[in-house]
């Protein structure tokens, strides 16, 4: 299993991106999800 947080201080604002078994899902995303796609296929996983 993975999981990341991200935090936007400025905003107080968390995010996660949370995945197993080549598949995961955002919570809360931010406007930019570059960094959330960038991450996934990092780590092997597709977001779905």
């Amino acid at each position: 299993m993975y999981f990341k947080q991200f935090y936007l201080g400025c905003l107080a604002h968390a995010s996660y991106l949370i995945g197993s078994d080549g598949e995961a899902a955002v919570v809360d995303p931010q406007r930019d999800v570059e960094q959330y796609v960038a991450l996934a296929e990092e780590q092997g996983l597709q977001i779905r």
